[in-house]
């Protein structure tokens, strides 16, 4: 149960939802955006958060699109989490979203409401970030269409009273050889030790990673060590890990150290299956 009152609305079209929010804010009601809303309720429940008003975005047509346009994906930011496995049109994409959740919350969780939220996995970005994806915001200011990294650093950097619309990938990148591997502590319960996502393009192992540090990531000087050719892989491996962009996580999950090795096993099993290819 939430402990407090909020307003809530649900407006059709993009000007409507930007407007809401404008006079929102205005009136002092500290407005949110929401799509999925199922880390909005984990939070407001802890009072971690405590919006006066909520802006539904699942009836935005724009925000509700998966589907080719000329030669891209367009995935609105309303899409839950299963619809991009069922339709599979990016394979990928599909692996890790599924590995995302159990089915009943995947039913739940939006493409965009995963990227955007404050847990530290956020894993449906990885492929977004190898793919070198461009993210359409809307805002007070209008419309703007960025790439990904400039948008998305450790975490979305939107700007008050933005939202995710969609997310727009190169079709050239959908068919090519990828592995997705996710690493937990036992079974298939639970956050994940690790969770890593490659790529090969143009003979160049392209990866990204969830669970290892304190956000998501892409490391070009990881990737710069993991496809030197003078380099065996279990010492590609070894320095690319001592590249890492911040401390290893220490949680319930795995200590640092534990995290280290699965990574690393993760990592050779990784180039082993990729490098042939």
């Amino acid at each position: 149960m939430i402990p407090f009152n909020f307003e809530y609305y649900k407006p059709s079209s993009i000007p409507e939802a930007v407007e809401l929010f404008r006079q929102l804010y205005a009136q002092g009601k500290n407005p949110m955006y929401f799509s999925g809303g199922t880390e909005i309720i984990t939070w407001a429940r802890m009072n971690a958060i405590r919006p006066g008003a909520v802006i539904d975005l699942k009836s935005i047509p724009e925000c509700n699109v998966i589907q080719f346009q000329i030669n891209h994906l367009v995935i609105g930011s309303c899409v839950p989490l299963s619809m991009l496995t069922t339709v599979n049109l990016f394979p990928l994409l599909s692996e890790t979203a599924q590995g995302a959740a159990d089915q009943t919350a995947r039913n739940k969780i939006t493409f965009g409401g995963n990227i955007c939220g404050r847990i530290y996995y956020r894993e449906a970005v990885l492929p977004l970030l190898l793919s070198n994806s461009r993210m359409l915001i809307a805002g007070l200011k209008g419309m703007r269409e960025v790439s990904i990294h400039h948008v998305f650093v450790q975490q979305m950097r939107l700007e008050s009273g933005e939202f995710l619309v969609q997310m727009i990938t190169d079709r050239e990148y959908l068919a090519l050889p990828y592995v997705h591997v996710k690493k937990r502590q036992i079974g298939n319960v639970g956050y994940p030790l690790v969770t890593l996502a490659a790529l090969k393009k143009d003979h160049q192992i392209r990866t990204a990673y969830s669970g290892v540090c304190a956000f998501p990531f892409r490391s070009i000087e990881m990737e710069q060590v993991l496809n030197d050719p003078m380099l065996s892989i279990e010492a590609k491996v070894d320095q690319a890990i001592d590249k890492l962009p911040a401390p290893v996580l220490t949680n319930t999950e795995g200590s640092a150290g534990y995290r280290k090795f699965v990574l690393k096993h993760t990592l050779i099993e990784t180039l082993s299956l990729l490098e042939g290819k």
